[in-house]
């Protein structure tokens, strides 16, 4: 698929959202990328992540031994991703704002690593998991995810392997627009889970 083609189908699940939302990293937008929609029809999610998995096989040509996601948002496109690629899936989930992997998760060394989410913005997150990712002695082959809303370059060693790039802008909380000032802010990410 191409990127008018994923655009559509965020669109029609309504994974593309249009108001005043405060984001994980605590910037602001006036749209917001749900994608968890995408995979309210389990068909409509395989269809996403096998394209994901496709571009990813495109451009890393090694056997990926694990799929990481962080939790909460990335866990859905990190399991089906690793399904298309026949990969191990695990997460690391937030435990007193520290991220960390648990549930008797383990990764064992040497192992080829592919780091997914389901957005990624300014990358706060991916960050917080890629530090403790690389404690573990693994070998990291890429990051992917399904929305590249990223306005720079911001992981020194990768470049993002994305379904879509989109360009939203994001602001800081005293400097946004007039259009957002007239709206009340919401918070749908996961970070106060």
């Amino acid at each position: 698929m191409n990127s008018e083609e994923i655009l559509k189908i965020l669109e029609k699940v309504n994974a593309i959202q249009y108001g005043h939302f405060i984001l994980s990293s605590g910037k602001r937008s006036s749209t917001y990328c749900q994608c968890a929609k995408i995979f309210i029809d389990p068909k409509v999610g395989s269809k996403i992540c096998n394209s994901l998995a496709k571009k990813i096989k495109d451009q890393i040509n090694q056997e990926i031994d694990y799929v990481v996601s962080p939790a909460m948002g990335g866990i859905l496109v990190g399991y089906e991703t690793a399904n298309q690629l026949n990969s191990q899936s695990v997460f690391f989930e937030r435990v007193e704002n520290e991220f960390q992997m648990r549930r008797g998760f383990e990764i064992e060394e040497n192992k080829n690593v592919l780091f997914v989410e389901d957005v990624i913005t300014t990358g706060k997150s991916s960050k917080e998991c890629l530090v403790e990712l690389k404690k573990l002695n693994i070998n990291l082959l890429g990051i992917a995810c399904i929305v590249d809303r990223s306005s720079e370059d911001i992981f020194s060693d990768h470049e993002i392997i994305s379904l879509i790039k989109l360009d939203i802008p994001v602001y800081d909380e005293k400097d946004l627009p007039d259009k957002l000032k007239s709206i009340n802010p919401i918070k749908p990410g996961s970070r106060i889970i």
